[in-house]
């Protein structure tokens, strides 16, 4: 229980860490031609804050003991 909540905890901090600093990720790791392509403007600076987002309620999910619900839930909707 202890290490499923430091990972959901980290896993918010990474993702709000790299939608504040998102200059800092963009130099890190470079341009996302596929966002530049078929985002408006800025792409890899949008697609970095989109994963950021993606990444934080990943960590939501997992502190919160949710994903076997979510995930459960999500299959019972599809088959």
């Amino acid at each position: 229980m202890l290490t499923r909540i430091l990972i959901g905890i980290g896993m918010i901090v990474i993702g709000y860490f790299m939608a504040a600093k998102t200059n800092w990720f963009l130099d890190l790791l470079g341009p996302v031609e596929w966002a530049e392509r078929h985002f408006v403007s800025d792409g890899s600076r949008l697609f970095y804050k989109l994963l950021a987002i993606v990444i934080i309620i990943f960590g939501i999910i997992v502190v919160t003991d949710l994903y076997d619900s979510i995930v459960g839930g999500f299959i019972a909707l599809v088959f």
